[in-house]
């Protein structure tokens, strides 16, 4: 089950005000309608810029039965290792984007994550915060 409004320890949820904060940044600067990596490059830039650990691309191999399996799973960003972003330029989000996010979380043993669509005129409608 998910609930979005769980609360965490005072760091985690310190680092999640400032990826929604430099959401907003980015948002602000670039507007919508860009490619998706662009959005990832300077997240990426912002967060770094307010001293957090950012580590873009993480390669995310599944665990099955004692096997390592590369499945090209590619995490967009991990902050401080502890938060997951995955940044979308779409015109809707769909289920498979959460659905991505949600198996992120479970196999990187995480619990919270952001689903970002920068392809929003009011980037508000386009942050979703999920919680495993």
């Amino acid at each position: 089950m998910l609930n979005t409004h769980t609360q965490f320890d005072a760091e985690t949820e310190r680092i999640a005000t400032q990826i929604v904060d430099s959401i907003f940044s980015v948002h602000v600067e670039l507007g919508a309608g860009l490619l998706e990596s662009i959005y990832e490059k300077c997240l990426a830039f912002e967060l770094t810029s307010r001293g957090l650990q950012v580590r873009r691309q993480v390669v995310l191999p599944v665990q099955y039965k004692g096997h390592i399996l590369d499945d090209g799973l590619r995490i967009d960003l991990m902050v401080e290792d502890k938060i997951i972003v995955e940044v979308k330029s779409v015109k809707e989000l769909e289920p498979i984007h959460r659905a991505q996010l949600i198996t992120y979380l479970k196999l990187s043993k995480l619990r919270l994550g952001f689903l970002v669509n920068f392809n929003k005129m009011l980037i508000k409608d386009g942050i979703k915060r999920v919680v495993v």
